[in-house]
């Protein structure tokens, strides 16, 4: 990157503090800033935790309740040392109570491995002590979680435990008998159909790793090299700026997972960048939010959801990753037609070619920085499972780092790459434990299949209600849920309604999975919105409005593939699934036409509502509403070309 382009960037970021941005948006930022032997302390906790992980996924793992355990113990004892109770709390030394909270919290969920062979012999028979620790380990993990993200969680979690409890004083109004306080803490605890459940599993097995990996590849420098990439990729087209922070942002959000943390990361590059060639402000800052949310739904890594997904499915995690490409390359595509449209009706030019990166010359001095990234692909097409393949993807990461001197993988940033890995995964770990409540609560008492027929049947037995009660679901509980906890609440309470309506299970669960992340950029919450906006200096609601505008073709995808799950290769065929996507891009260009209102010059409000007819013709599967939305992109196309020409001729 040129030294102009890096002064813009300085010029625009001078006055944001990208700390107090990050916490302000992202609960997990909030943690105390510890030196002396307090951070010496924190450093050497995280590092052994990266450190088991590493060792268990490349050598074998421990019995999923061992290693579930382990992977609790450390993540509790992290957030008591790391996070304060109240913000008001300081914020650069650990209080006594938090040392023993967090001594606690561990020794609760290592009870179950220092006693492992006893509680085997006594399964079903909990002692008095056992009841105790269980006790103990949920209210902890409680009180965890809240620090770590909200108390909308927690209080969610604890009214299914009530709802577990109370059954036996109202019947009636609860549907079942009730339980005793004995038997939920043996289900939760003692077991791996509650806390320990799999939502704790996979975060510590596949998404640990996962996290690990993409922190390992941070050190390397790939942060760096992808925004360098992506400028000398588009940075020169048409409205670059902004295609740059759609392809950099994808990359990079496939990897970390993180909708805020992505904003944060590449925004604070890419928001200047389209500002400095005419980009309004608000618009600047809902691409890079829209790009970076759309990183969670992007094959190969995506987030922690598509692992739990896959697990939930009882199929390989390639699986899903494949079935993924599609909706992703269309919510992709969507948001750079719409940037492409907006730069041409604005008239923004790219980049000067002088000022950016030369693609020969980067590939060849950091090129092999993608090949960790390859590797992954390969071994996860080759049959390997996600954790092993992500232990090779590591060893890469190492290997390849020695080849230039700049990424150079030194024993202190690999020590760093431990430590981020680690509270990279705080957050995902704390709320898969405290979901597994909620699943446990299903479980035992039935309640999700009666929550799937109570949807059913409000709805009318009609799929299109069913499907918008499930969005409205999603997006509500995503207003106040982390993407992972939200994904396992509703594909637990909402994914059986579509089950039991025909849908296909890994439609139905990629329907949950999109409406989820969505949340992240509708208003009121709208987390990775305002978090651009911050960046961009841009109205914040402005700002949230403008990315669901972008987003909307997202929104759309969803309900194409629950009526046509071809496009997520269900019952596939070549031909039907080339004619299937071809008609969703189409759809999605008219989509985007309607949306910016520009195609060639300014498109007249009658001409967008007709553009957006024949956007959801081509989107809904059959061949005489392909035909007609095909028909209306030809016309418009005609008389935009014509207006156009008319146009110019008039201005010459």
């Amino acid at each position: 990157m040129s030294d102009v382009l890096e002064g813009k960037i300085a010029e625009e970021n001078q006055t944001i503090d990208l700390d107090d941005l990050r916490k302000k948006f992202d609960t997990e930022a909030r943690y105390r800033e510890l030196g002396d032997w307090q951070g010496m302390l924190i450093t050497i906790l995280a590092v052994s935790m990266s450190a088991f992980h590493f060792y268990t996924s490349g050598f074998g793992l421990l019995l999923a309740l061992q290693q579930r355990a382990v992977h609790l113990a450390f993540v509790m004892a992290l957030v008591f040392l790391l996070y304060p109770a109240r913000q008001s709390s300081p914020k650069d030394k650990i209080p006594l109570m938090d040392f023993a909270l967090a001594a606690v919290a561990a020794y609760s969920a290592l009870y179950l491995v220092i006693n492992f062979n006893e509680l085997v012999n006594r399964a079903g028979l909990p002692t008095q002590m056992d009841i105790v620790m269980g006790f103990v380990c949920i209210l902890l993990l409680l009180e965890a979680t809240r620090r770590v993200s909200s108390p909308i969680l927690p209080c969610i979690a604890i009214f299914f435990l009530i709802y577990c409890f109370y059954g036996r004083a109202f019947p009636e109004l609860f549907q079942h008998r009730g339980f005793s306080i004995k038997r939920i803490i043996n289900h939760m605890y003692l077991g791996t159909e509650g806390v320990f459940g799999i939502p704790l599993g996979v975060s510590a097995t596949f998404v640990f790793m996962f996290i690990l990996f993409g922190s390992v590849l941070e050190q390397t420098g790939l942060g760096k090299f992808i925004i360098d990439l992506a400028m000398a990729l588009a940075g020169h087209s048409t409205g670059g700026p902004a295609k740059v922070a759609v392809l950099s942002s994808g990359l990079m959000g496939s990897i970390s997972g993180s909708s805020v943390a992505n904003v944060c990361t590449t925004g604070m590059f890419t928001i200047p960048l389209m500002k400095s060639v005419g980009y309004q402000s608000h618009f600047a800052g809902a691409v890079e939010a829209v790009a970076s949310t759309g990183g969670q739904i992007m094959p190969p890594v995506m987030g922690a959801a598509a692992f739990i997904m896959a697990q939930f499915l009882g199929i390989p995690y390639i699986h899903v990753a494949l079935a993924a490409i599609v909706p992703a390359l269309l919510y992709y595509f969507a948001v750079m037609i719409q940037v492409h449209l907006e730069a041409n009706r604005l008239g923004l030019k790219g980049l000067p070619k002088e000022q950016l990166p030369k693609l020969v010359p980067l590939l060849k001095e950091k090129g092999l920085l993608l090949l960790p990234i390859i590797g992954i692909i390969y071994f996860l097409i080759a049959g390997y499972t996600p954790l092993k393949a992500a232990f090779n993807g590591i060893l890469i990461s190492i290997a390849v780092s020695y080849f230039n001197r700049d990424t150079w993988l030194t024993p202190k940033k690999l020590a760093a790459a431990f430590e981020n890995g680690a509270r990279g995964a705080i957050g995902v770990a704390c709320a898969c434990a405290t979901v597994g409540i909620i699943v446990g609560t299903a479980t035992l008492t039935g309640l999700g299949l009666r929550i799937a027929s109570a949807v059913v049947a409000i709805a009318g037995g009609k799929l299109l209600p069913t499907l918008l009660l499930t969005m409205v679901a999603c997006i509500l509980l995503g207003a106040g849920l982390p993407t992972t906890a939200n994904f396992i609440v509703t594909s637990t309470m909402c994914a059986p309604a579509l089950f039991q309506l025909g849908v296909a299970p890994i439609a139905a669960y990629m329907f949950v999975l999109y409406f989820g992340i969505a949340a992240d950029l509708s208003p009121p919450v709208a987390l990775a919105a305002y978090a651009g906006a911050g960046i961009a200096g841009a109205d914040p609601f402005k700002t949230g409005a403008t990315a669901i505008k972008l987003a909307l073709a997202g929104f759309l995808v969803p309900y194409i593939y629950a009526y046509n799950p071809i496009l997520v290769l269900v019952n596939f065929t070549l031909g039907r699934f080339a004619m299937s996507v071809g008609t969703a891009v189409l759809g999605v260009f008219l989509l985007g036409m309607s949306t910016v209102g520009f195609y060639k010059c300014p498109m007249n409000p009658v001409f967008r509502i007709v553009a957006l007819s024949g956007a959801l013709c081509l989107l809904i599967p059959g061949i005489y509403s392909d035909l007609a939305g095909l028909s209306v992109l030809v016309v418009l196309h005609i008389l935009q070309a014509a207006k156009a020409k008319r146009l110019n001729a008039s201005a010459a």
